[in-house]
């Protein structure tokens, strides 16, 4: 996991075109989902973080989105996940 506050805007784009980054979170809310959600884009950057798997985000104790992964995220909430 590692937090937006705590990287530079090149060495973070530097990361996701080496595919270092794959998926982005809220760390406040436990939320994870794509680089291009809608909602992800929203949020403050100091509650931003990014995995490099949804393994990692799993691990960290984060659930998909339901905005960008709805299919995983109907699966957390009927505790198939």
């Amino acid at each position: 996991m590692l937090q937006h506050n705590k990287i530079t805007d090149s060495e973070l784009r530097n990361k996701i075109k080496k595919g270092e980054i794959c998926f982005g979170g809220n760390q406040k809310l436990k939320i994870y989902g794509t680089l291009r959600c809608s909602s992800g884009k929203r949020m403050k950057r100091e509650n931003r973080v990014f995995f490099s798997s949804e393994k990692d985000a799993k691990q960290n104790g984060f659930r998909p989105c339901g905005h960008c992964m709805k299919s995983d995220y109907q699966k957390w909430k009927n505790g198939l996940i």
